[in-house]
């Protein structure tokens, strides 16, 4: 029997679709970070601000578009690194007021260095470079009072002494680039053309990455070995100034007398800086180290953070370091690339810490192997920085000991 099929239903109503409603736009990850910024973050902006406007007005006329436009990048600049790591402040604070006042403590006049008690004992650039070595020596025996009895106390004097040693550096760097100016136009110059200078730069950077790394971290314990490659720099400078006069100012030499030297320079001894402390690192993570301390140093995954961090940073620096003094050769060589002998070590150096970084992120290479690594590449570093100009000659032979 067929069946009847039911009669079909009526259709139903289209549901009306209402127009859905758009959420509301994440904010962007800027602007949340300016968002977070409180009063103390803008007026240290401002007062950089009104700092490079004073020195604009004060010296512009002396200044081309280049140096504008570098005072102008460094306010930016600054003010992040003001605002992402907050003691930097202090430290800027530090050194503005203390340069400032060597450089009014001369009004105009060089002799002034033996005659003024303040220039004298503190504030000239010698003298300040003096104290800072000082400070950098005994906070490096703070750092190790601190490790060896682990007294705190120790080790908050040691940090404090370093953030002493960097200001008294830095102000020290700043004076001597005015009492270069004062022995006439032609010598002044910024202060990093001889072994001397970039000694003081390199002790100076590689304490504030230190610094910048206890405090994020929050330990004291790596800076007996941070402070130990600082107070072996220091000596040498010392020794450099004492055997060879090398604290007196010269005119540059004819190599040296570009703009690039401004930017090339300070970026290849961030880079240093960065290595250094990462061997340092890798020598506290050996586990003979670890053994020999019983516990006293970081843990080997704090150690390998830092040696990861610190060589990624020097990387960074050093990549860009390379890249200007390519442009600055072949402006006055005619030549981005020659093989020289400096050439050919800085293409090793990077080479060296490209392969480290390579197998540290994308194969996942932790441990032993990357500590010796970084303490190895240290040392390829050092040669490639002084045992070339010592040893091999080339376009780069214009300093020597």
């Amino acid at each position: 029997m067929k069946l009847a099929s039911s009669p079909p239903s009526p259709a139903a109503p289209l549901a009306v679709q209402e127009p859905q409603k758009s959420a509301p736009p994440m904010p962007s990850v800027r602007a949340a970070w300016l968002k977070r910024r409180d009063f103390g973050d803008w007026f240290y902006a401002l007062a950089l601000l009104a700092a490079a406007g004073v020195a604009f007005l004060r010296y512009g006329e002396a200044m081309d578009a280049y140096d504008t436009a570098i005072l102008a990048l460094h306010v930016p600049i600054l003010a992040a690194l003001g605002w992402a790591w907050r003691p930097f402040r202090l430290f800027a604070a530090a050194v503005a007021v203390l340069a400032l006042a060597g450089i009014w403590l001369y009004q105009g006049d060089p002799a002034r260095a033996e005659q003024t008690f303040f220039l004298k004992y503190l504030l000239s650039s010698q003298t300040a470079i003096a104290w800072m070595s000082a400070f950098f020596f005994i906070a490096t025996g703070a750092y190790w009072i601190g490790l060896l009895a682990r007294s705190a106390f120790a080790g908050r004097t040691g940090s404090a002494l370093t953030w002493a040693a960097a200001v008294m550096g830095a102000a020290g760097l700043f004076v001597r680039w005015y009492e270069s100016y004062l022995l006439g136009p032609e010598i002044g110059h910024i202060p990093i053309s001889n072994l001397y200078e970039v000694f003081v730069l390199f002790s100076l950077v590689t304490a504030l990455l230190y610094l910048f790394y206890e405090g994020r971290y929050g330990t004291r314990k790596l800076g007996a070995l941070a402070l130990l490659v600082i107070s072996v720099s220091v000596a040498f400078l010392l020794w450099y100034a004492f055997t060879r006069g090398a604290h007196q100012i010269q005119p540059l030499v004819p190599a040296l007398q570009s703009y690039w030297m401004k930017i090339h320079v300070p970026a290849n001894f961030v880079g240093y800086g960065g290595f250094a402390l990462a061997a340092m690192a890798g020598i506290a993570y050996l586990p003979g180290v670890q053994k020999l301390f019983a516990g006293r140093l970081p843990t080997p995954e704090v150690l390998g953070d830092v040696m990861y961090k610190a060589i990624a940073i020097g990387f960074a620096f050093f990549t860009i370091a390379t890249i200007l003094g390519a442009l600055w050769a072949a402006e006055a060589w005619g030549s981005y690339w020659s093989w020289d002998p400096k050439e050919t070590f800085a293409l090793i150096v990077w080479l060296n810490y490209a392969v480290w970084l390579h197998l540290r992120l994308t194969h996942g290479v932790r441990g032993t192997m990357l500590a010796w690594w970084a303490i190895t590449g240290l040392l390829v570093t050092t040669f490639a920085f002084l045992g070339v100009n010592l040893f091999l000659s080339g376009l780069h032979s214009y300093g020597s000991l």
